[in-house]
Formats: C-alpha cells, sequence, structure tokens
C-alpha cells in the first residue's frame, strides 16, 4: 500500500498508476517485487520499460502541457557524429565514426519548460528520482544541473527520425507523451560498447544501413522507459502518419551539480543557446 502521509507533497503521487507501479512503498513486499523486476531487466536487456506509468487523465495533461509549449521550440536541425562530440582526428578519412548524421526536430529545452508545469514537477520529483536511482542499483543519482539538457520535450514530425548516437550519460529515462502513429521506433544495438572497448563489426553494419543485430520496440503514450544509452548505439526510426510523435527526456546524473559541456550543447541546440552562450561570455569579458 503507499504510503500517501510520508510524502503527499510529491506530485508523483497524483500522476503515476501507483497501484500498477509502487514506486513510492518499495520497501513493501510487492514494491521490492516490482523493483527487483526492473533491475533484473536493466541488467539482462540493458532497459526497462513500463507502459501505462502515467495514469490516462495524467497523461492528457502532461501531453497538453507539451503541445501547448511546442509552438514555441525551435526546428533544429542537429548534425552530429554518434559519440555527440569533436571528431577524433585520429580516424581514417573513410571511418564510419567520422560520419555525421542529421536529424529534425522540434525540441523544448529544459529552460524553456516553466517549473509549473506538471511535466517539470515530475521530473523534479524525489520519488520518481530514488526509483531511477534503485533500478540502477546507484548509491547516490541527481537530477542533471545543466540547464538545458535536465529536461527536454522532443517532437519528431512526419517523415522525421532520430540518428543513430550515444548518450553522454549512462541511463537516459524518457516518456512517451504521444505516440506517433505508425513508425517512429525506438531502435538500438545493445551493449554496443562498454567503458574500455566498443563492438566495432556491429556498430559498423548499423551504420552502413544493416540492422539485423539491432532491436526495436513500440510504445504506447504513457510509457516510462529506462535506457542504458550511454552504452547502446540508439535512435529512433522515421515517423510516419499525420501527427508527431513526442517525448519527454529526463537526465539525471551520478555527480551532483553536473553540467555539460557548451561544445555539445551548441552542437545539439543549435543557433539559440550558442547565442545565450556567446552573450554571457561577452558580459563577463566586457
Amino acid at each position: 500500500m503507499t504510503n500517501v502521509n510520508q510524502a503527499r507533497h510529491d506530485i508523483a503521487l497524483d500522476l503515476i498508476d501507483l497501484d500498477r507501479y509502487p514506486i513510492a512503498d518499495l520497501g513493501s513486499t510487492a514494491g521490492a517485487q516490482f523493483l527487483t523486476e526492473c533491475q533484473r531487466n536493466m541488467e539482462d536487456r540493458g532497459w526497462c520499460n513500463l507502459g501505462g506509468f502515467v495514469r490516462a487523465d495524467a497523461l492528457e495533461r502532461l501531453n497538453t502541457e507539451a503541445n501547448d509549449l511546442l509552438p514555441t521550440a525551435e526546428v533544429l536541425h542537429v548534425k552530429r557524429n554518434i559519440y555527440q562530440g569533436a571528431i577524433d582526428p585520429s580516424l581514417p578519412e573513410d571511418d564510419p565514426r567520422r560520419r555525421e548524421f542529421t536529424h529534425i526536430a522540434v525540441q523544448l529545452a529544459d529552460d524553456q519548460i516553466p517549473a509549473e508545469t506538471q511535466l517539470k514537477q515530475l521530473y523534479r520529483s524525489d520519488i520518481l528520482t530514488n526509483f531511477v536511482r534503485r533500478v540502477q542499483r546507484k548509491d547516490q543519482l541527481y537530477r542533471c544541473a545543466d540547464e538545458f539538457q535536465a529536461l527536454n520535450v522532443v517532437a519528431l514530425h512526419p517523415d522525421s527520425w532520430h540518428a543513430w548516437h550515444y548518450d553522454t550519460t549512462e541511463c537516459t529515462v524518457t516518456l512517451l507523451l504521444q505516440a506517433a502513429e505508425e513508425g517512429g521506433e525506438f531502435a538500438f544495438l545493445p551493449n554496443s560498447r562498454t567503458d574500455e572497448s566498443e563492438d566495432s563489426k556491429a556498430v559498423d553494419q548499423l551504420l552502413a544501413g544493416d540492422m539485423s543485430q539491432a532491436q526495436t520496440f513500440s510504445r504506447e503514450a504513457g510509457t516510462f522507459t529506462l535506457f542504458r544509452g550511454g552504452y547502446s548505439l540508439h535512435g529512433v526510426t522515421k515517423v510516419e502518419g499525420s501527427r508527431p510523435r513526442i517525448s519527454a527526456i529526463l537526465t539525471y546524473d551520478e555527480q551532483p551539480g553536473r553540467v555539460i559541456d557548451d561544445e555539445i550543447n551548441v552542437r545539439i541546440y543549435g543557433k539559440r543557446v550558442n547565442n545565450i552562450l556567446a552573450s554571457r561570455k561577452a558580459k563577463a569579458t566586457a
């Protein structure tokens, strides 16, 4: 049974289907069993998929918030290599890791999502953060301190896709707010690298268009997913139909106060963020 009196203020208690997913009471028998299942999925498969995580009425509110904000977002043409950083000059000219992929998305950065929205409040939920921490078996886990990357909303419109990449953090956490009519499947190459090495053959095949070793799965709106995105090359297949695929990306880190390099943020968010950072530098040196 959910311990409502312990954390009545936390919005997770209002939005998440706690009968199905008892994240607020992981010490109970049902909560402990659920947590163990999630941990096992992460260890065995590298991901944990929780359909219907957000209640239907709450999902409608969150999706409405996102759709109301998206008209203020920029259309980003993001060009990057799979590592989201500068190209390694030591790589041969024909190495596929030098290749830069472009994807087009309508994207809200954290600084564009108001604090009063339920989506931002859900991201800042201590109950949710603790659940994500426990699933990953981390001693400590913090919400990302980066002003742009902490919480994002990404809309992929029909005929767009999300280019292949590794994430800048170990574990990616997403909430699908609106599914595409067709396509828009999450695709990934399971455990394609470690801290020491990479499965070069499998990565080369995927970058050449051979998805025989990749895995894909479809998700319904309201699905909460934890995925080891720092270690599995991944992307989203082309969206088809008449409506966009909209997802929230929630970023966490083991280090408190961690922010992302300016270069990476500019590569991801483009001109708006570049102008913000350039203006700050100009004022600091004036």
